[in-house]
């Protein structure tokens, strides 16, 4: 998806900054200000729909007024869009003015309070990935047909995912020069990931199983034998004769091998939430879960955590009656 203009545009020369640096200034605040390449992506198309809406009716965009955001936001409510989705909308719109050095919009009290209302109407939860039991997975993964390429590829997808926490991005981009194997078992070196934008170092640890069938090191092992290279991608694509390509498998690709095995009620995240929610019930504190996330905040393992059950992690087991 191309750029908006919006999310590139350069700095203004100023008397306080010298003509040479305005060029690189601007380059590093935008690089400061974009945030993930998925976002980027989604607020790209996100503000390319809200200039077209403004174009239609006559308003300028950048900046945007008031009653444009408003009159806007208010379409995509009644077209019966979702509130996270109205939410991301007005986040990309705000990023836009931001990389411009503009007011935006979405600051203003009025916009607050219709945001409010449009949720209070809509009376809509964020839509989090459900979790699966640990019962459930191991079945799954002895189910797969490991005879195959697809099967053996499948099976050590699933198994690195749920056992590293990895968001399906960090999948996508996973490459056989970040996988360390010793006796130990399996060190993951991420060059970047969602919360790591700076490219810091950052490791996940896996470790070996004693039922080799539900060993995500044994499983990945066995995966790269049919790999058979040294570098590049570690989850390619493979043709419908089982052949070998060099196609990074995309994300979206990997949501539906996980709901293909897992059903339709889970996404690729499910592996991610799946581990907070198993290592919490297995008594982990957050501080070894973050370890493995690599989440900043206990606040954000609570969110992750999926406790539907009344019955799951309850004091009420232990008052000693």
């Amino acid at each position: 998806m191309e750029k908006s203009s919006a999310l590139v545009t350069p700095l203004p020369a100023t008397p306080q900054l010298p003509a040479h640096l305005v060029a690189p200034t601007s380059r590093y605040i935008e690089s400061g200000l974009r945030g993930a390449a998925n976002t980027v992506r989604a607020y790209a198309g996100d503000w390319a729909r809200f200039s077209a809406w403004c174009q239609t009716h006559q308003m300028e965009p950048l900046p945007a007024s008031v009653e444009a955001l408003a009159g806007f936001l208010t379409e995509l409510a009644e077209a019966g869009k979702k509130v996270a989705t109205i939410q991301r909308h007005t986040a990309a719109i705000a990023k836009a003015h931001e990389l411009a050095g503009l007011d935006s919009p979405t600051a203003d009290k009025k916009i607050k309070v219709l945001l409010k209302g449009i949720a209070r109407e809509k009376k809509t939860r964020i839509k989090q990935a459900a979790a699966f039991t640990l019962a459930t997975f191991k079945r799954t993964i002895k189910s797969i047909d490991v005879s195959t390429p697809t099967g053996l590829r499948n099976r050590a997808l699933l198994l690195l995912g749920f056992t590293g926490a990895f968001r399906r991005s960090e999948l996508e981009a996973l490459n056989i020069e970040h996988l360390a194997f010793d006796e130990d078992g399996l060190v993951v070196s991420l060059d970047q990931s969602k919360t790591n934008q700076l490219g810091q170092a950052e490791e996940k640890a896996i470790f070996y199983s004693p039922d080799s069938a539900l060993c995500p090191i044994r499983s990945l092992q066995a995966w790269l034998r049919v790999l058979d290279r040294t570098e590049g991608c570690v989850f390619v694509s493979l043709r419908k004769n089982q052949q070998l390509t060099t196609r990074r498998m995309t994300t979206k690709y990997i949501n539906l091998i996980t709901q293909q095995y897992l059903g339709t009620g889970y996404t690729a995240h499910s592996l991610r939430a799946s581990f907070v929610t198993v290592s919490k019930l297995n008594g982990a504190d957050d501080s070894k879960v973050m370890n493995q996330t690599k989440h900043k905040t206990s606040a954000m393992i609570r969110r992750y955590t999926r406790l539907d059950n009344v019955r799951q992690h309850n004091s009420a087991k232990e008052l000693g009656l």
